[in-house]
Order: structure tokens, then sequence, then C-alpha cells
């Protein structure tokens, strides 16, 4: 037998332990002429009390009438003034036997107007446990379980395993004879459909019944474990309990990719994961030392959640409710608690008070992530979870690269040479102008002229916008002439350069301006700060990048904390990767990148327009450049910084060559080198550029092409978390730290109070919840109903 089959059958039987012994005594029963039972408060009592008495007597002190407690042992038998409820064995000193047996209804317990009332049968069984001496029992689940020994039978021969003591035990009590077992169709149909969630094929039908050998049941159990499907089959509860989806919910319920999280759990089962790992990683493998890949997939279990992209809500808000349905999520799932109900106050019926179950809200409100998520896709955090096989491939593209590489350095000293060599024949009296051409779409040189430009860029005279008479002025710039901008004129440069949020770009040029205040630089939008499209911007000296579908609530804006002195020349340049996120902008300033102030950080949808691309302003007379622009490049790539400072670089080729190489700086020597290589270098040289060019394209384009799953991240320093006030996301009262809820085990001394700690805590042998609630979800998916009927609720309602 398979160990994973062994590991299985024990699971099952721990099962009988891990609900009580409770659950295998005979039914308390009444009938003329039979002696009464012992009454247990567990069994009998306590769902009495909280069915019918602790809305008023319960955990909840704001809706407490009198100091009467029946959810505590010391409130039941407390004294209450020259009374008390329950004393122990004499009914007529029991204040509360008095009340549920009145004739009269305005003494009787429960009041009328509470709609609750007892039944005959309810009140003779508070009246036999106050005889009995009214012992009470901690709330069974919230007992360490211990593993029962097997009843004894006065016909052990139809036991083969230890679960048939305990059915064999009953059906003995009831007068009752085991089904015979059923035959070989019917079971391997049976365990077939039970282990793969499919029938058996009706080959597998034929084999199992040729197999006559004594293990034959024992091989097919075995075979089924091995299969894929068993992995599937089993994630299918997990999956439905973890709320996983391939859509956001709410209004637009856009697409999202969590299959990554899926298979993990797939994964999992099949490969037979202790539950101690299955849980710890899927609850804070990003914490775990040195994690893995697949331990960050894990954490998706709690950013399975429904995401809000929806315009006008407010972030914060469903930050929030982010939060609370991760506590909601992991504490019906691992600890069977519905401890949700205590977000607006103490819980009703369960010992867990409102600011306990902050207390846990604060172990999962550490994840630094927006309210409003991406309305299609993702949301951060999230990382590239590249498949076994695209990892394989990235491993030989990456062995490849590295290869050409070293291939290409070995051809570095023939490079000096001829570049060196080159550098001697170069004509001194023709300036060469040049910059980086890979990815470029657009460039304006604005001289009046055309010059020399990479062949996949577009070579065109601007034409003047529609609404300005006359043509362009040019005065001189930084490289040749510039564009002369007076505020009211800007270069309509038609249909070009057209981006979404999805699509890498950089644009940059040279600036002058002559006033403090800016205007829009370069822009596909009609009004360039607030209306859809694109526009690097000059506000108040800043550089600003705005991405704009519907302003405030669809748009991205950041710019740099420093300002541009006016009057002097600044190359600017923005670059954004297609995130969708302010991260995922960088702004340089003469080549070096800037610090940024995030503005606004919401956008969830495309900025594309049919707005044309212009230079020195947008559609309308708002927002005009003032001064001048020269050297305009458009990319269809986030450009590396190397790149960008090569561009910021105005020195012609010319004027480079004739600086002793010992003297230029990097940028420059950079671009002479970049310029060689691709003009003049020899064609061993041209062709082990191309391919090493080449391998990095294929590699870029491979990552790109990766899935990505949203993940568990730890925020540093920690966010504050509050009891929040009737659970309204703005009304915050007591600040508080992570915490367990004092009716549970206390969190060990060896682990962190940090989501990792509460992690470990769930599968401590103290925790007597976590596995009950578990062997209770594989019950019901096996036998129809688990031992406890309500999978989700352990606690006093269940």
């Amino acid at each position: 037998m398979s160990t994973k089959y062994r590991n299985w059958v024990g699971l099952l039987i721990f099962g009988f332990a891990l609900t009580g012994s409770m659950a295998w005594r005979a039914i308390l029963v009444f009938g003329e002429g039979q002696a009464a039972q012992a009454v247990e408060f567990n069994r009998d009592i306590r769902p009495i009390l909280s069915d019918t008495c602790f809305t008023c007597h319960g955990p909840d002190a704001a809706n407490r009438k009198t100091k009467l407690r029946f959810d505590t042992e010391a409130g039941a038998f407390a004294d209450l003034g020259g009374y008390r409820a329950i004393v122990p064995g004499d009914l007529a000193k029991s204040e509360m036997y008095r009340r549920i047996s009145a004739k009269d209804e305005a003494v009787r317990m429960p009041p009328v107007y509470s709609g609750r009332k007892l039944t005959e049968r309810q009140i003779e069984l508070i009246r036999l446990w106050i005889e009995q001496g009214a012992k009470w029992q901690r709330h069974w689940s919230f007992i360490l379980p211990q593993r029962p020994s097997p009843p004894q039978l006065k016909n052990k021969n139809g036991a083969r395993n230890s679960i048939d003591f305990f059915i064999l035990d009953r059906l003995e009590r009831e007068g009752l004879s085991a089904a015979p077992e059923a035959d070989k169709a019917t079971l391997i149909r049976r365990v077939t459909l039970d282990l793969t969630g499919l029938p058996p094929t009706p080959a597998e039908v034929e084999a199992f019944l040729a197999d006559k050998s004594p293990g034959a049941y024992e091989k097919l159990v075995d075979r089924l474990l091995q299969s894929p499907r068993y992995g599937e089959r089993m994630a299918i509860r997990w999956l439905d309990a973890a709320r996983y989806a391939d859509t956001n919910g709410y209004q637009t319920d856009g697409e999202r990719t969590m299959w990554r999280w899926r298979d993990w759990v797939i994964n999992a089962f099949n490969q037979n994961m202790p539950f101690d790992r299955f849980t710890i990683e899927q609850i804070a493998g990003d914490l775990l030392p040195n994690a893995t890949l697949d331990q960050k997939i894990a954490t998706g279990f709690n950013r399975n959640h429904r995401g809000n992209g929806e315009g006008g809500i407010i972030p914060e808000e469903y930050a929030a409710e982010y939060v609370v349905d991760r506590v909601d999520t992991t504490s019906t799932v691992w600890l069977g608690l519905t401890m949700g109900c205590a977000r607006c106050h103490d819980h009703k019926y369960d010992p867990i008070l409102q600011k306990e179950f902050y207390e846990v809200f604060a172990y999962f409100n550490n994840v630094p992530e927006k309210g409003r998520a991406n309305k299609y896709g993702n949301s951060p955090p999230m990382i590239k979870t590249p498949t076994l096989q695209q990892q394989k491939q990235l491993k030989d593209l990456e062995r490849k690269l590295a290869l050409a590489e070293s291939q290409f350095a070995k051809l570095a000293p023939e490079l000096a040479a001829a570049q060196t060599e080159w550098e001697r024949s170069l004509k001194r009296t023709r300036l060469i102008h040049w910059s980086i051409t890979e990815g470029l779409v657009a460039h304006f040189p604005l001289d009046g002229n055309t010059t020399e430009q990479s062949s996949n860029a577009v070579d065109a005279k601007p034409q003047v916008g529609k609404v300005i008479d006359g043509e362009p002025d040019f005065a001189p710039g930084q490289i040749g002439l510039a564009a002369s901008f007076d505020g009211k004129r800007f270069i309509d440069a038609g249909n070009m350069a057209e981006f979404g949020f999805y699509d890498k770009f950089s644009l940059g040029a040279w600036i002058y301006p002559t006033d403090g205040q800016g205007g829009a630089v370069l822009s596909r939008t009609k009004d360039a700060e607030k209306e859809q499209g694109y526009s690097l911007y000059l506000e108040n000296g800043k550089v600003q990048l705005n991405l704009v579908q519907r302003w405030l609530d669809d748009a991205l804006r950041v710019e740099t904390e420093s300002s541009l002195p006016p009057n002097r020349w600044h190359h600017v340049m923005a670059t954004y990767d297609g995130s969708r996120d302010a991260s995922g902008v960088k702004i340089y300033v003469n080549g070096k990148p800037q610090k940024l102030k995030v503005l606004l950080d919401e956008l969830n949808q495309t900025f594309k327009t049919p707005e044309p691309f212009r230079i020195g302003g947008g559609g309308g007379p708002e927002s005009r450049f003032h001064g001048y622009i020269d050297d305009v490049r458009v990319y269809n790539t986030a450009l590396p910084t190397e790149a960008v400072e090569v561009i910021a670089t105005s020195d012609s080729i010319t004027d480079i060559a004739a600086i002793p190489p010992e003297r230029r700086t990097k940028p420059q020597a950079h671009k002479i080198r970049s310029y060689f290589v691709e003009k003049h270098a020899p064609e061993t040289i041209q062709q082990a550029r191309q391919q090493l060019e080449a391998l990095r394209k294929q590699r870029e384009q491979l990552i790109e092409s990766f899935p990505t799953t949203m993940v568990m991240e730890e925020m540093k320093p920690p966010r504050d978390s509050f009891v929040l006030i009737r659970g309204a996301y703005d009304k915050h009262g007591e600040k508080v730290t992570p915490g367990i809820p004092a009716s549970l085990p206390r969190l060990p001394a060896d682990v962190p109070n940090n989501r990792l700690g509460f992690a470990r805590w769930l599968v401590d042998p103290s925790n007597p919840l976590t596995a009950r609630v578990a062997v209770n979800r594989y019950w019901q998916m096996y036998f129809g109903t688990g031992l406890v009927k309500t999978v989700d609720d352990f606690g006093f309602q269940g």
C-alpha cells in the first residue's frame, strides 16, 4: 500500500477523535418507561443556550441584558445579588429553570418579543442537567482532541480497519447488521469517482474484474492516487473554499490570471504535500527564509478575493474590505470560525471580541496594495510566475546569451583597434549627429530640415497646427536649430506615437523654458493636463508625465521633486514600462534619473486617443509651451538609464572623436562606441552584435510572456491597524497590534508575531481546530456530509 494511501486512511480514522467522542454516542431520547441518560453540556445544553439565550446573555456586551451571561462558566453560575441563575443540583434555587418553566408570559424566558421559545424537550434537558449537577464543559471544538480507542465489539468479523469498529458498534447497539460488501464493479466505480472525480473506463473495469490477486483493490487505489486527476479532484473543494475565480467580480468582472496558484494547489495534492506545509506556504510562503517561486505563488490564496476597479469608488474602503475578506476566509477555512461576525461588534455567539477580530485583521493588513483594483488583469503586488517549461526556455536562452556575450567580449581588442583606426580617418569637417536608434519610432530634429535618422523612424516635416497661421520659427538650439514656441503656437505631427497602458514607451526632448510655468512639451491629447491621452508636461518647472483615461479616477500623474531653472537648456525624458502603475514611470533630466512624487496612481484603462501627436502644446489653447524645443525622440520601449544618458549627450560624434579616449565621459564613450558598432564596425563584429541583440530580444519577449500571479507581500514598516467602529473603514477606534483571540491557544513563544507566526500557530499541535476542520472537509467530500454538518462553523452555532 502506498504511503499516500496509508496517510489518507489514517487521516479519516483520526477524524473520529477530532470531532469529539460525543459524535458517536447514542442520541438522547425520552420514551415511556425509558430511563434518562446522562445529559452532556456540549451536546445537549450549549446548543440550546446559544440559539435562544446568547442574543441577550451572550458574548456581545453591547446587547447584553443585565449582568447575566450564559456563554461563560463564571457568568452562568455567578451571584446575581442574592440569587443565582443556576445552582447545581438544586432546581428550586435555580432562577433560570423557574423562568423558562413559568406559565406567566410576563415572567417566562425567552421573552415573547424575542420570537424564540423553548420546546418541552429542551426544558426537560435543562432540568435534567441541573439535577445531575450542571457540569460545565468548554466548547467541544476548543478542547484539544484525543485519539479514542476503538470500541469493543461482540462480533469483530466485519471489521477491517479502525473506522469499522465505530460503525459496527453503533449498528450492534441499534440491532442492525452491516450491508454486504459491494461487488467489484461497484467498488471500482465508487473509488474512481471518489479519487479522480471521473468514472472508470470500460477497459479499467475489465482489468480490475480480471485481477483476482488479494491486493487488487489496494493496487487500484495506488494507481488512482498516482493519477494527475487525483490532484484536480482534491483541489476542487479547496478552490471553492479559497474563492478562486478567473475574474475580479463586481460590475466589470474583468479577467485576471490566478491559474498558477490553482496549479500549485493541484500539484500539492498530487505530491502528497504535508498539511502543515500546505498551510504555512499559502498563508505566509513569502515570509519563509529564501522563499522559492512556488512558495510565493502559494500565497495567492489570500489574493483570490474580489477586486473592485469601478470608477468613483473610495480606495481606502475597499482596501479594508479586502483585509476583512482575508480574515473571514482564513478563519472559516482553517479554524471553522465565523470570525467575520465580529467585524462590527463582539460576536453574538462565539467568544470573539470585536477588538480581537481587528488584532487578527492586523496580520493581513500589511499588503502594499491599492484599494482600487486594476479593472482588467492582475493588481499589485504580483510577480511573474513562469511555468517549468518557460523556466527551462529561459535557462537555455540565458546560457546562449552568456555564450554570445563571452564571444562578443573576445572581440573587444579587434573592436577597439578598428574604432581607433576609424576615428583617425574621420573627417573633422562634417558634424555627425547620432543617438540611440533601437526602438526609435519618431525623431524630430526641429532644424527646419531633415538630418541623419534611423530607417525605422518617422522622418517627416511636422505640420503647423491648423489653428495657427504661419510657419514655426527656428532659432539656435542645443543640436543645430530648435523650434520656438510663444505660448500660442504648437506643431501637429499627425497620427503617430500611439500608445496604450500596456505599451512600453519613452519620449523626450531638449527644452529651454523661458518662464517659470512651462506647459506641454509633447502630447497626444486635447487638454494636455486632464483630457484622455498622454503628455510630457512642465508644471511650475517640474517635469510631469500624465497618462489619462478619465480625470481623476482613471489616470496616472508623476512629477519630479525638483524644478528646472528657466532660461537654460535641459534634456528631459520619461519612460513607461506598461505596468499601469506609477512605479513603472521614470523621468530623467540631463540623463539622470530624478526623485519622483506620485500625484495620482489610478490608471485602469487605456489612454489611447484619436488626437494627433503634438509638440509644444495640446489641442486646446491652454497649456502651450513658452520657450524652445529641440531634438524630439519617441521610442516604443522603456529605455534603460544607459541609453537615456547617451540621448542626453548632445555632443556630435565628430566632437567626441576629437576628445582623447581617456578624457571622455562614460556617456560620450558609450555613444561613439554604439555609433561605430552600428555603422562602421567590421562584419564579424556586426554579426556578433546582431546575434547578441537577437538573443536579448528573445529573452525580453519570453519574460514578457510569463504569466503573473497576485501574491502576498509585507510592508516595511507595517501599516497601522485600528478597531473600525461598526466596521466602517473611516471610523478608527483603538489602535491594535497583531494577536490571537483569548479563547484560543496562545501564539507559540518561538514564532514571530506576524503572518508567518500566525501560519505556524494554525498548525501548532496545541491548536484544537485546524486538524478537526480539515478532516471534516475531506469527510464531507467523500461521504456527502461532514462529521460536523456546518463545515465552516465549529462555533457555538455550528
